[in-house]
Order: C-alpha cells, then structure tokens, then sequence
C-alpha cells in the first residue's frame, strides 16, 4: 500500500513538472510573438531624450544646489566648532619638527613661557623652558649666515683636512 501511494505522488510529481514546463514554454513563445509587436510601434531615435534648453537649465541649477549645499556644510562645521580652526586659547602652538616617523618636538606658548615638548607614541616629555620671544633673536641672527671667505676650492680643501686631521687623531695618529 505504500509502495503504490509513493509511486502515485512520484507519478503526480513528474505530472506537474511537464504541465509546468509547457507553460513556461507557451510564455515564452507568447513573448517572443508579442516583442515584435511591441517593437514596431516605438519610432526610431524616439528613446533619445532631446536635449533642450530647459534640461540644461535644470542639470546647472542642479549643480548650483550642490555646491551651495557643499558651501554651507563647510559653514556650518566652522560655524559649530567641527573644523580646527585659530582660536584665542589658552595654549597656543609656535612651531615644530618632525623627528622621524612618530617622533616630533614642539614649541608651546602658554602665556609668557614657551614650552619644548617631545612628542612620541604614548608620551609627551617637557625638553626645555624659555621666556616667550627668547628664541626670536637667535633666530634671526642665525637665519642671515656671514659670507664665506676664499673660493669653493680652498674651503673645500680645509674641510678635507680638517676631516683627516679629526681621523688619524681618533685612530692614535696612523701610519703616514
């Protein structure tokens, strides 16, 4: 008895898997038929929009809309606070240097006094302390450097034997 209904809903199975397939079929040649029909009646070159002075009109003011829209997101995050920006803090930076990939040193005015700091992954160190403005003269007499005396010759001929002078006194004097 089981055997028999099994093989009923097998035979019923199969049964709807051909009614299904010669549905699709049928679908698929309805549409094939009805495509040509359907493509007759577009005209040529009807699928291309034509481009007039009211769509160009529209893509600028479009474009104005977005700049604008750009503009003022910027405005606003200066506005509130969300951009860096100068403010007349308390602590305010001079300058700095980069040291190396992570490390770097830095001079901090708070107040009166500048501070040095060195700055690597995980800690800042204080390097020094100074009046603030202490630097700006040392500065400006080393940016303008003296003129050099004698031509590149002769001072290159100095440095050489100043360079080989510093040699054979680390190494005990050498051989000559």
């Amino acid at each position: 008895m089981k055997r028999l209904a099994g093989r009923g809903v097998l035979l019923a199975a199969s049964a709807m898997a051909l009614v299904a397939s010669r549905v699709a079929y049928a679908a698929d040649i309805n549409a094939v038929n009805n495509a040509a029909k359907l493509a007759s009646g577009v005209g040529a070159g009807s699928a291309v929009p034509a481009l007039g002075v009211g769509a160009v009109l529209q893509t600028f003011v479009g474009l104005a809309v977005v700049i604008a829209l750009v503009f003022g997101c910027a405005w606003l995050a200066r506005r509130f606070g969300l951009q860096p920006g100068q403010r007349g803090g308390l602590v305010k930076t001079i300058g700095g240097a980069s040291l190396g990939g992570k490390e770097r040193v830095a001079v901090v005015e708070i107040g009166d006094t500048w501070l040095v700091l060195g700055a690597a992954p995980g800690n800042v160190r204080l390097l020094h302390t100074m009046r603030a403005g202490s630097a700006a003269a040392d500065t400006v007499a080393a940016s303008s450097p003296a003129p050099l005396s004698g031509t590149f010759g002769q001072r290159f001929r100095d440095a050489l034997k100043g360079e080989v002078g510093k040699r054979f006194n680390a190494h005990g004097g050498g051989d000559r």
